[in-house]
């Protein structure tokens, strides 16, 4: 990771800690905006994000984001994608400009504030939901494509798989019985990642949602729209397209052909990109793993994922990575 993309460091080990219902609510007013006392805390652990009744107007959704992660820049890149997706009627909720600006500083957190929308989870073992996403997702990459990010980073192995691994082995997260094995597997996943990369070759790197699972789209009877694109980077296109895809090896070539068939109306598909599917799915599983382990110094990680740095994790995580090394011998989804 670039290191101008981090903030900087956090003055306390608990990043949340001065983030109070006050403090929430404090920083609303700050922007103009009235709070009418209601407050409820939606699902994220990387960040904070509340949705707050506004006085005589519609509620609205305030995201703070977790200290030194991004710098301002890479914030307000990502903004500035939205709203450009936005503007060109692709279903992506920008961050509201309030005063000129979409970021906003409060008692030492960074804020934006967002339209609050609803919805449910798309049916994504329905063959039409899916060509409707890849529609979309064809148009956020056409657009995607025309420029890249200056202020984030890109997917790579480096950052996804050699960094992540090292820090839970540096910082003595894997149990010593389980450290050799752990490191052995870990090798050779990293050695068939780069095998495949070399297969698929020069891939196009363009901005990305970088976290389109089936939790950050959002269905309504007017179809689907994006949200959340906190983890947007340089990287293959692929990689918006693979974690929307079911279990099971048949099942997935049906969804990604379905995926695709509305996808090619707007951008066009390098069927190389088929060498990464497991190989980007390698990569997340390695980085998931490093990255409870840094934030486990926040007390919403122990409470929310007792599981993490048990023993048995540590010897699930060891299967699953074989399982990992097995898969990507095999042949692409399709033929390249």
């Amino acid at each position: 990771m670039d290191p101008s993309a981090l903030s900087p460091a956090p003055s306390s080990d608990v990043p949340f800690d001065g983030l109070t219902p006050e403090c929430v609510l404090d920083a609303i007013e700050s922007v103009g905006l009235w709070p009418d006392g209601r407050l409820l805390a939606l699902n994220s652990y990387e960040n904070r994000v509340y949705q707050i009744g506004i006085d005589g107007d519609a509620p609205i959704v305030a995201k703070f984001y977790r200290p030194a992660r991004w710098s301002d820049a890479a914030i307000l890149e990502e903004h500035a994608f939205v709203e450009t997706l936005a503007s060109r009627e692709i279903p992506a909720v920008p961050a509201h400009a309030i005063g000129g600006r979409t970021l906003h500083h409060h008692a030492g957190f960074r804020f934006s504030i967002f339209e609050r929308r609803g919805g449910r989870a798309p049916e994504l073992e329905d063959r039409d939901t899916l060509t409707w996403l890849g529609r979309f997702l064809g148009r956020i990459h056409a657009i995607g494509a025309l420029t890249p990010y200056d202020a984030r980073p890109a997917l790579d192995i480096a950052s996804f798989g050699r960094e992540p691994s090292t820090y839970v082995l540096d910082h003595d997260f894997v149990p010593a019985d389980l450290r050799s094995a752990y490191q052995t597997v870990v090798g050779l996943a990293l050695e068939a990642i780069e095998q495949a990369f070399e297969r698929a070759g020069d891939v196009a790197q363009i901005r990305l949602h970088g976290d389109c699972h089936g939790g950050n789209v959002l269905w309504t009877d007017a179809g689907p729209h994006f949200v959340d694109f906190d983890d947007s980077r340089m990287g293959p296109a692929i990689q918006d397209l693979w974690m929307l895809l079911p279990a099971g090896r048949a099942e997935q070539a049906r969804a990604l052909g379905d995926l695709l068939a509305g996808y090619e109306d707007f951008c066009d598909f390098d069927s190389r990109e088929l060498y990464l599917v497991e190989a980007l799915r390698t990569l997340r599983l390695i980085h998931y793993s490093a990255w409870l382990a840094r934030r486990w110094h926040d007390p919403a990680f122990p409470a929310a994922f007792p599981w993490f740095n048990t023993q048995r994790y540590w010897e699930d995580r060891v299967l699953e990575l074989r399982e990992q090394v097995a898969v990507m011998t095999e042949p692409p989804l399709w033929p390249v």
